[in-house]
């Protein structure tokens, strides 16, 4: 087994998993405070705040499941290790960069908007349905930015 190939193999794992982790926790973290503040005014709206603060969480699930998507490919759950190159370690590095930045990225935008939402629920809980559209629509370029990395990943020949 090349090190440096696996070196930069697990380095691309762990940025998919840390960065769209670190914006989820931050998007998370963003709409949170808003749904606090909607739920010292009227508690009864728990239901529909947890649901726009749940939202932004999704890009950390999308880069874990980037980041395991190496791992499987190198071999490093109960199979055989795999020989990899620096060339390929590179390969899979760049590969996890879409969901990785995009997952830090978006996590962030949709908490904001997440929270945005949530103001508007406070105000107007009959829209609940078009609050929740609007960080979903968000959600759409992490989703993409999913597909791409796995797509790359899958493009790859070990």
């Amino acid at each position: 087994m090349f090190i440096d190939g696996v070196a930069f193999a697990l380095m691309g794992s762990a940025l998919a998993i840390g960065l769209a982790g670190i914006g989820s926790a931050l998007g998370v973290g963003i709409a949170g405070e808003a749904g606090a503040g909607v739920m010292t005014e009227d508690p009864s709206k728990f239901g529909q705040v947890l649901l726009l603060q749940a939202l932004p969480g999704t890009q950390g699930i999308y880069g874990l499941l980037s980041g395991f998507w190496v791992l499987l490919k190198l071999g490093l759950f109960g199979g055989t290790p795999v020989d990899v190159t620096t060339a390929q370690g590179l390969q899979i590095l760049f590969a996890c960069l879409p969901i990785a930045i995009v997952g830090l990225i978006s996590g962030i935008s949709q908490g904001k908007t997440s929270a945005a939402s949530i103001g508007l629920i406070a105000k107007r809980p009959e829209e609940t349905g078009k609050a929740i559209i609007l960080p979903a629509m968000v959600e759409t370029y992490a989703v993409l930015a999913l597909l791409a990395t796995i797509l790359l990943l899958n493009s790859i020949q070990l």
